[in-house]
This record gives structure tokens, C-alpha cells and sequence, in this order.
């Protein structure tokens, strides 16, 4: 599970543009993914061989000029709830505001360890004007400037220094399934279901932020962890940013899980955010089900469910291949049927496929429909492996890997299903030199 750092600060001090700048070091490091760019105040990034997720606050603020410092102490506050390291974005060009002051002093009050990264510094001059921010009194300033990166690797140096150690867990190989999705779909009522008797669930100790629950699953043969990130509010917190709180909450639930239980509520149809949280899930490479909750509520018709989930799959193509299955924590109708099918999804996602048997096969597939010819030249694919990782990812070696384009690495991803049982699992595809 990694650690996450958010980015808060007021607007136009150049959040985003340090987000970017630091998400996509990794992208230079690491893979081309499909799919991955929606959510853009959301990215993993890596650094000196340390993952962690980065989110950018802003993203989740009304841009309005007369923006209104209610909603970024909102955010500053969430952010010490939630995050591991805060990074605290101040401009040069305009000194110390009374916001920034407001910022400040909120988050000298915090047990996190906050980064003061002054932007904009990109000369000699704005480099002795930053000196003024050590007024804050947050200890170190960090000049960057996220436009051409100077100054992003010394911080990075230090953010990840600053970072917990990850503990492993000693349940490692007991498989980890989260319950997942906007508030208030049912997912405590779903954990209830499951577990089979009411859990009260009692706030902790503020500032312990892996808050979420996890209640070990054993029966009917089955033994799993459950890890719910519901119920878990503060009072007080309830009407505060709930997308941005969502977001956040459901993030540190994907990255400890194996599988997510993904629960929309029936009567509401699916919306963007959970939309959104299906793309989180893909993006970390973990398996998922889709669970309508609450359809004891909705009035049937004939096919009713048949045309609900076509609607689902639209919405969150081109990774369809996901089970869907219509629940009701409240009458524990197939509420085992969504269990089983996460224990099924779990199964997948640790497949492997024999060399031999993916080359029969998969060569078979090419010869039939080889790679479109770019500018005249022929893409020959030669071998395919499947790479030792956690979720199913292939290898295809060939001439000319960049040639290859998005629709065709959809087809040998949709050729793969065919053939294994692949449902529930991204498949990633990477074309390689031969």
C-alpha cells in the first residue's frame, strides 16, 4: 500500500502544474497505461524506488475568484486527516498572503509532516525573495519551479525520506477485498450482511488515518480480510468536501485490497463519481465487482437488470469484462453470490498462463489479424510471456513496438479473455523490442 502526499495550498500558486511534473517522472520510469489520464487530480508517481499516490487538492475546490477560504481550510484539513506528507504550495511572485498565512497556521497545528515548496523560482533574484516564506514559520522552504522541473528532485529526495516505512502486514496471502463507493450506498449495512451481525462502528482517535475497518471473514469454507471504509466520519465532517473526502477515503482502500466490491446505489443509477472510483481501481491494477445495491427498491420490468448492466458497461468501457450483480444489504439477497464472485475475481487476477500454451495460441490469434502496417513498414510480433507481476500483464516482443497502436492491443486483450478467465482483472499490454 502506498503512502500519499497531497498538494494543497490557494489557487493559482501552480498546484497542478507541480502534479503534473511530478506524476509524470513516473511516467518517464515506469509504463504506458490506457485509460488513466480521466482522473487528473489524482496519479501515482515513483521516486528512488518508492511508490506513493499524490493528490492535488485544488482539483477539488470551486475555481471562483473570490474563492472562498472556507473551502481550502477545508481541504488544508482533510489533507492532514488523510494524507502521510503534506506539500504546502506558496508563489514567490506574491509573497506571503493572509491566506497562505490562514494555510500555515492551520497546518503548524498538524502531527504531519508538512513540505513548504515555494514556486516560481526560476532566477537568481526570486530565489532570495523565497527567503521571506521562512515567516510562515514551517521550518525549511523548498524553491522549485514546476514549469521546467528545477528544484522538484532535491524535494523529492527529501518528501520521500520523509515517508512511514511500510510494515508488512502479517496476513500477506489472505486475500483482501474492500468495500468501496460513494457515501451513504450501503456499504456498512453491506458489511453487516456479510459479517452477519451489527458492527458499531466507533469513531477512533482523531488523527489515525489508516482508520479503515477490517474484519476477518471466516465461514462457509471462506476465509478472507473485508476492509471497509465506511462510517467512519467525523460529525462534524459529514457536510465538508464528500467527494474529495470519498476520493480520498477510497483511495486508501483500493491500494490495500486485492479485490474492490464496487456498490452503486440502484436507485440512483451510475453516477460520475463512481465512475471514477472504477477508473481508480483499474489504474491500480486491482480486481473489481460491480454490486447494485438496494434492488429490492427498484420497480422491475422484464430484462430490467439485463439493461441496467448494458448501461454500467457503457459507462465505464473499454475495461467491461467485470461481473455485475444486483444486491440488497437489507434483504441479503445475493449478498453470497457477491462474495463468491470477488473469491472468483481473487482467483483470476492470479493467473498465470504457461509460455507455451500463450504462444500456441496467442501466434495463432496475430496470423489471423496481424498489426495494421504503419508508413509502409510490417509490425511482426514474435514471442508473448506473461510478466511476474501481481496483476496479468503480457509481453509482446516485435520490430517495431512503437508502431503498435491502442485499438490492436485491445483486440489481443479481448482474445486473451476469450480464451482464459480473465473477468474482473485490467489486463495490461505492453509492447516491447525484440
Amino acid at each position: 500500500m502506498s503512502n500519499i502526499i497531497a498538494i494543497v495550498g490557494r489557487p493559482n500558486v501552480g498546484k497542478s502544474t507541480l502534479f503534473n511534473r511530478l506524476t509524470q517522472t513516473r511516467d518517464a520510469i515506469i509504463h504506458e497505461s490506457s485509460g488513466v489520464t480521466r482522473d487528473r487530480h489524482y496519479g501515482k508517481a515513483y521516486w528512488n524506488g518508492v511508490d506513493f499516490s499524490l493528490i492535488d487538492t485544488g482539483g477539488y475546490v470551486v475555481n471562483s475568484d473570490d474563492i472562498f477560504e472556507e473551502e481550502i481550510r477545508k481541504q488544508a484539513v482533510l489533507a492532514m486527516d488523510e494524507a502521510d506528507v503534506i506539500l504546502f504550495v506558496v508563489d514567490v511572485l506574491s509573497g506571503i498572503t493572509d491566506l497562505d498565512d490562514a494555510v500555515a497556521d492551520l497546518l503548524r497545528r498538524s502531527d504531519k509532516k508538512v513540505f513548504l515548496v515555494v514556486n516560481k523560482v526560476d532566477n537568481a533574484d526570486r530565489m532570495f525573495d523565497a527567503n521571506e516564506f521562512y515567516g510562515l514559520g514551517l521550518g525549511d522552504i523548498y524553491p522549485v519551479s514546476s514549469i521546467n522541473g528545477s528544484g522538484t528532485g532535491d524535494l523529492l529526495d527529501k518528501v520521500v525520506e520523509a515517508l512511514p516505512k511500510k510494515t508488512e502486514e502479517e496476513e500477506e496471502n489472505i486475500p483482501k477485498f474492500a468495500i468501496v463507493g460513494r457515501p451513504n450506498v450501503g456499504k456498512s449495512s453491506l458489511i453487516n450482511a456479510f459479517v452477519g451481525e451489527e458492527r458499531n462502528i466507533v469513531t477512533p482517535i482523531s488523527g489515525t488515518t489508516r482508520d479503515t475497518i477490517h474484519t476477518r471473514y471466516k465461514k462457509f469454507g471462506h476465509d478472507f480480510i473485508l476492509v471497509d471504509t465506511a462510517g467512519l466520519r467525523k460529525k462534524g465532517k459529514v457536510t465538508e468536501n464528500i467527494e474529495f473526502y470519498s476520493v480520498m477515503r477510497s483511495i486508501r482502500a483500493i491500494e490495500s485490497a486485492d479485490v474492490c466490491l464496487l456498490l452503486i446505489d440502484a436507485t440512483r443509477g451510475i453516477e460520475g463519481q463512481d465512475v471514477n472510483i472504477f477508473h481508480l481501481i483499474e489504474k491500480n491494477r486491482k480486481g473489481v465487482v460491480i454490486l447494485v445495491n438496494k434492488w429490492d427498491l427498484v420497480d422491475k420490468e422484464a430484462n430490467s437488470s439485463k439493461r441496467y448492466a448494458e448501461v454500467i458497461r457503457e459507462k465505464i468501457a473499454p475495461f467491461t469484462d467485470v461481473p455485475i450483480i444486483f444486491t440488497s444489504a437489507l434483504t441479503k439477497q445475493r449478498v453470497f453470490k457477491a462474495l463468491e464472485a470477488a473469491v472468483e475475481v481473487y482467483e483470476n487476477k492470479k493467473r498465470r498462463v504457461p509460455t507455451s500454451k500463450l504462444n500456441e495460441y496467442m501466434l495463432d490469434v496475430i496470423e489471423v489479424n496481424n498489426p495494421p502496417a504503419v508508413k509502409g513498414k510490417y509490425i511482426r510480433i514474435k514471442y508473448v510471456t506473461q510478466l511476474p507481476t501481481s496483476s496479468p500483464q503480457f509481453a509482446f516482443y516485435c520490430n517495431l513496438p512503437q508502431y503498435v497502436k491502442e485499438p490492436y492491443k485491445r483486440y489481443l486483450e479481448n482474445k486473451l479473455r476469450e480464451k482464459y478467465n480473465f473477468t474482473g482483472v485490467p489486463v495490461q499490454i505492453y509492447m516491447r523490442k525484440k
